[in-house]
């Protein structure tokens, strides 16, 4: 089985080291094609105004200079053509990717453009105790856990354009106490956060920050499971439309 890595933490992060060794589990066929700088919240996005770059590493890892699906994109389509992957795992992310997230993330996009590709796709997050730990996130749950969630995932039948989210949570490895198939959660972070200075050449700047989140988990939501101390596993599909509103657009133009 030949697996492709990729993150949005970059082609340096612990997290895609411990992914590394996950992958390691499964397969000795495992090639990396990450961002060679970090691309958190980047989302689904594509690099077309400036030109991408690929630095080689070695004979199966690769840096892209521009976002995860910029990566994805470049392996499938000239580093990794000739023998494309069977399986895309992207991660671990140094954070959380839960609810709404899942719009922002690189990390969750990148497993977008895989299943786009028709490529087995999952995302995988370490959930942090804390915001703003940076490098110091531990792994410890992914990294026991890691391969005990994607053997079942890579035997499942799929169905085609679709994902699965996968996410840590924040506890010991000893402390996990299972894996749930959850359903995507939401939290309302109310108004952006936004933190502003003057840099020390005179210029004012503004950095985007993440407000106070109200969580407003159903059951069996992916916040709620984390937050429980279970591994969360959640389905994603592509197709965005809303499919109980139609009949009343349909009736609205009628």
């Amino acid at each position: 089985m030949r697996i492709l890595l990729t993150n949005d933490d970059g082609i340096n992060a612990s997290g895609l080291k411990v992914l590394e060794a996950i992958a390691a589990t499964l397969s000795d066929d495992i090639w990396v094609v990450a961002p060679s700088e970090e691309q958190s919240g980047a989302g689904h996005s594509l690099t077309l105004t400036r030109p991408v770059r690929v630095r080689t590493y070695s004979d199966r890892r690769f840096a892209v200079t521009g976002t995860p699906t910029d990566s994805v994109m470049m392996a499938l389509a000239k580093i990794m053509a000739d023998s494309p992957p069977d399986l895309i795992l992207s991660g671990v992310n140094r954070g959380a990717n839960l609810g709404e997230d899942v719009t922002y993330s690189g990390t969750v996009s990148a497993a977008m453009e895989g299943a786009l590709a028709g490529v087995r796709s999952i995302a995988l997050s370490q959930v942090s105790a804390r915001e703003g730990m940076a490098d110091s996130v531990p792994f410890g749950a992914a990294q026991a856990w890691g391969e005990r969630v994607l053997r079942p995932l890579l035997a499942a039948p799929l169905a085609p354009r679709t994902l699965v989210n996968v996410n840590f949570p924040a506890v010991a490895a000893d402390a996990v106490k299972g894996i749930r198939v959850v359903a995507q959660g939401l939290r309302d972070y109310g108004r952006t956060h936004i933190v502003s200075g003057v840099d020390p050449r005179g210029f004012p700047y503004h950095w985007f920050a993440l407000g106070p989140a109200i969580e407003t988990p159903a059951h069996s939501t992916d916040l709620e499971a984390v937050a429980e101390g279970y591994v969360a596993v959640t389905p994603l599909h592509l197709d965005l439309t809303h499919y109980r509103s139609m009949e009343m657009l349909g009736a609205a133009y009628a």
